[in-house]
């Protein structure tokens, strides 16, 4: 009926078809009230912010589906050019340059252990913050500083092996 707000199966079933008008409208529907629960249970408004729940939720889910699906899964990501209106158009060599080297760089990272993966990822190419990161990978955040350090210790050996051979 128009005009009438729909019951919740019927918003799942259309966010799930990709509505993002009814994905909107479940947020809008429970983001107060997962707030105050969150809060009722940490007893803090910091802690009970939504973002790093859903992070930790989306990281924990992947890992899942990764496990199920019995075979490694390759980190797929996609570096942004970095262009900006105004800006010189790069040559086509320059671009050729830089796709084959985020190409190399990409294929060095997924050679790399999933932990190490994962704790890259979140924070270079998703852009979180230490503190998000921690809360996405269920870790301490000095966990994050160490596991970040080896990481990238790991790829700067790799990429300079590569480089020597």
């Amino acid at each position: 009926m128009e005009g009438r707000p729909a019951d919740d199966p019927d918003l799942i079933t259309r966010a799930q078809r990709g509505d993002k008008a009814a994905y909107e409208e479940i947020v809008q529907r429970y983001q107060q009230i997962a707030f105050r629960t969150a809060y009722v249970v940490t007893g803090s408004a910091a802690d009970a912010e939504l973002r790093p729940w859903l992070l930790r939720i989306v990281a924990n889910e992947a890992r899942n589906r990764v496990r199920s699906s019995g075979r490694r899964h390759q980190l797929e990501l996609r570096l942004t050019e970095g262009f900006r209106p105004g800006d010189a158009a790069p040559s086509p060599e320059a671009v050729a340059v830089a796709a084959d080297e985020r190409r190399r760089l990409l294929e060095t990272i997924n050679a790399l252990s999933e932990d190490d993966r994962l704790v890259i990822a979140s924070r270079y190419f998703l852009d979180l913050s230490g503190e998000e990161t921690a809360a996405a990978l269920g870790i301490p955040e000095g966990t994050v500083k160490s596991r970040l350090s080896r990481a990238l210790a790991r790829l700067r050996a790799r990429v300079e092996e590569a480089a020597s051979a």
